[in-house]
């Protein structure tokens, strides 16, 4: 049995409401008296190592209460099983002690149904920690059954859509999620002992910013304004350099009107920090310590387990320049020489025997990074740090000395997936003036993810923006990496999904 069929479930559903509809008969329905004394993990932990003859001689009395997951009814007496926050807890009800008619009462209560117990911690024959109840509440009517206990939501896609179900069932759920907020709480941690200040930015920006991505679109009633919500944080962040604070970071939302795949979703969390007086290797050096120091401390070794492959995350993380990663990893070395490695016909022709399309504008930076992502990516099992990424394709990172085809950029890769971005901020005003015109213009030929032009982060720029480093960090695919799931949408609560039939 998994979950019941449409027909099962309206016929069980109906018996419950009217279980429900003599409840208020008798009273309130939905009482908020009971309060409880400890929590079903502090009762097994605190108790598992007394015997049951000294738990009889303290007679310790607690007040509980959880959901009922499972009850065996035999005869006059009864076993069941309550969850918690913190775990599972078995109860003994006795009709000798409760009574014939609430225990009566207790028969007819189904799995689902959430329920207070007091009574004495006792041991029993098996050796499991439990409570004899003395007293029984019910507090809520459980209207709708719960999946068969030992399998579960079997159908992926309702795991995600009924997830308060699924976190209800699925132990293995919950330990995501908390591990997730663990994370979250390590890298605030980590960041706070640096010397970074968390700051809040808008979510709503007059401009869509920060990176590029085809943004959502609002209305601003009041102000008669359209409004975006933000792609990234980046240019609220950087205008915080300006003002002085020298090391800053963010962790929050960003939005991207894109697809969903199992990298993607359209809301997602990032963090991104900035640090004055630092450079793109540096962000390098911040990025490797904090997700090793992050792993270690989270699951207490750096040697990790994804997807059935081993990374190692305690030796550092090799460094790879993008066009030697399209000549070595992508084997490229023969159809591109290292003096046509920017020119645009043959990496054109290249594009075109890989299928990939171009614009008439794209230049041999967005040929190389299309070349990337194709042929070099998903081949980075990692970790490692590409850097030097085309400045056609960094409008906001600063360029390279000496070549200013590039910029002082990198990206993080473990297990084929992108998981931080980070470089050199551009903070000379004019050069980020003439990529933003650049931006514009393609914007205008058609590009939907390109950058429009931002006059008041120039202007925040010509105030003067301190040398800096920045960095991204997508943390659902870090969530994913620690955990070993396979999709964004398990490491989020709520995924978006299609509309529901």
């Amino acid at each position: 049995m998994t979950e019941p069929g449409h027909g099962d479930e309206n016929r069980l559903i109906a018996e419950r409401r009217a279980k429900l509809a003599r409840l208020r008969e008798q009273g309130d329905a939905f009482p908020n008296t009971w309060r409880r004394t400890a929590l079903a993990d502090q009762i097994v932990s605190a108790y598992s190592a007394h015997s049951a003859e000294t738990l009889e001689g303290e007679n310790i009395r607690v007040r509980v209460a959880g959901r009922m997951l499972a009850k065996r009814v035999m005869g006059r007496n009864s076993f069941v099983k309550i969850q918690d926050r913190s775990g599972q807890l078995q109860l003994l009800v006795q009709r000798d002690v409760l009574g014939d008619e609430l225990y009566a009462d207790f028969k007819k209560w189904d799995l689902g149904d959430i329920i207070g117990a007091e009574g004495r911690v006792i041991k029993t024959n098996t050796g499991e920690v439990s409570v004899a109840v003395d007293t029984l509440v019910l507090i809520v009517k459980s209207l709708r059954p719960l999946p068969e206990k030992w399998h579960g939501i079997t159908d992926p896609e309702l795991r995600l859509r009924l997830r308060y179900v699924d976190l209800i069932v699925n132990e293995h759920s919950r330990h995501v999620f908390r591990q997730r907020s663990r994370i979250v709480s390590l890298i605030r941690r980590f960041l706070d002992s640096l010397d970074f200040l968390e700051v809040e930015t808008p979510m709503m920006h007059p401009l869509p910013g920060g990176a590029a991505a085809r943004p959502f679109e609002t209305h601003h009633r009041a102000l008669d304004v359209t409004l975006y919500l933000r792609i990234a944080p980046e240019l609220y962040l950087k205008r915080l350099l300006v003002g002085g604070f020298e090391r800053v970071y963010e962790i929050g939302r960003a939005f991207r009107n894109e697809g969903l795949s199992t990298r993607h979703n359209p809301e997602f969390t990032i963090l991104e920090l900035y640090q004055a007086y630092a450079d793109f290797k540096d962000m390098m050096a911040l990025t490797e310590k904090l997700v090793r120091e992050t792993a270690r401390t989270l699951l207490g070794e750096t040697d990790i387990e994804y997807q059935g492959e081993r990374f190692d995350l305690g030796r550092p993380f090799p460094r790879m320049p993008l066009e030697e990663a399209l000549l070595e990893i992508a084997g490229l070395g023969d159809a591109l020489p290292k003096d046509r490695l920017r020119d645009r016909e043959t990496l054109a022709a290249l594009c075109e025997r890989q299928g990939i399309e171009l614009r008439p504008e794209d230049g041999a930076g967005k040929m190389q990074l299309e070349l990337f992502e194709k042929l070099v990516e998903a081949k980075l099992r990692g970790p490692m740090f590409i850097t030097h990424y085309p400045a056609e394709v960094s409008p906001l990172a600063r360029r390279t000395d000496g070549d200013p085809f590039l910029t002082d950029r990198f990206e993080l890769f473990i297990g084929g997936r992108e998981i931080a971005n980070g470089f050199s901020e551009l903070n000379d005003p004019e050069d980020q003036a003439a990529r933003f015109r650049a931006q514009a213009e393609a914007k205008a030929r058609g590009d939907e993810e390109a950058m429009v032009y931002d006059d008041d982060y120039i202007r925040a720029l010509e105030y003067g923006m301190p040398p800096a480093g920045g960095l991204g960090v997508g943390i659902d695919r870090l969530v994913m990496l620690l955990t070993d799931s396979a999709s964004i949408r398990d490491v989020l609560l709520f995924p978006h999904l299609k509309p529901e039939s």
